[in-house]
């Protein structure tokens, strides 16, 4: 299997719902470091697994959508507890519906899967992964 990941990163204020968040409870900031990676067994007529350059722009596009917001008054978002597992899920499908709709280039339909790991610092970090 083949494996391309691209980096950006996302800045959000949240506060959770349930005793087992402790103090995350309350409001607080973030900020994630966010990798995307694509997977295909075989590359593309290009010997690539997806255009870098464009995998970079939509991860960039779906990360703007989501920094500098309190995700707690995001409609989408309303009564769910976004955790990093949860966004990170969030990520992966809005990237797959990219892919599905060709915004990463004819090539990209060849794309087997994508996972998307938000890290919340050095020491911990959550991934999502899917099929295509």
């Amino acid at each position: 299997m083949f494996s391309v990941t691209v980096r950006d990163h996302i800045m959000v204020a949240h506060s959770f719902t349930g005793e087992v968040f402790g103090p995350a409870q309350k409001l607080h900031g973030a900020t994630f470091v966010v990798d995307a990676t694509f997977r295909r067994p075989e590359l593309d007529d290009d010997n690539i697994v997806v255009d870098i350059g464009r995998a970079l722009e939509e991860l960039r596009a779906i990360c703007g959508t989501l920094s500098y917001r309190n995700l707690d008054d995001e409609p989408t978002f309303k009564g769910v507890n976004t955790s990093t597992e949860f966004l990170a899920k969030v990520i992966a499908d809005r990237l797959a519906d990219k892919v599905a709709s060709g915004d990463l280039g004819p090539g990209a339909a060849g794309l087997s899967g994508i996972s998307v790991t938000l890290h919340e610092s050095h020491v911990a970090w959550a991934s999502y992964e899917r099929t295509l």
